[in-house]
């Protein structure tokens, strides 16, 4: 199964940028917009936990067998101001047969941490028996 794991329409509609992609890593940007700022006008949680997610599901994709995440534990670091562009680098620890180990690193353009991501993906076989 070969899959454009760049055809993201949530990471479009977020405006995220694919960097590069290679076999187990993905580094994706995306500058924070002023509607994605929270009550104290800090970038919103939800919107770096997003890029996280989709540079790390591109990461444990890129292998070309279908991974989807079992858990991702996120580290805020620090915020960024409003209107910073965002880097969220996913890199494999491991990758097993069947599960594999990701963390994902998110700074601003000048290199400064937000947050960091521990993730678990969990290979799915196209012939496993669906639950019912």
């Amino acid at each position: 199964m070969t899959t454009d794991v760049t055809a993201d329409p949530w990471a479009k509609h977020l405006g995220v940028e694919f960097l590069e992609v290679g076999e187990g890593r993905c580094r994706v940007a995306a500058r924070l917009q002023p509607h994605m700022v929270n009550f104290q006008g800090h970038p919103h949680g939800a919107v770096i936990f997003a890029l996280a997610d989709i540079a790390f599901g591109a990461a444990c994709n890129s292998w070309g067998l279908p991974a989807v995440a079992l858990t991702m534990t996120v580290s805020y670091l620090k915020t960024a101001a409003p209107g910073a562009r965002l880097i969220a680098e996913a890199r494999t620890h491991r990758q097993g047969r069947i599960a594999g180990f990701y963390d994902v690193d998110v700074t601003t353009e000048d290199g400064a941490a937000v947050a960091t991501v521990h993730a678990v993906a969990h290979r799915v076989s196209s012939a496993a028996p669906s639950a019912s």
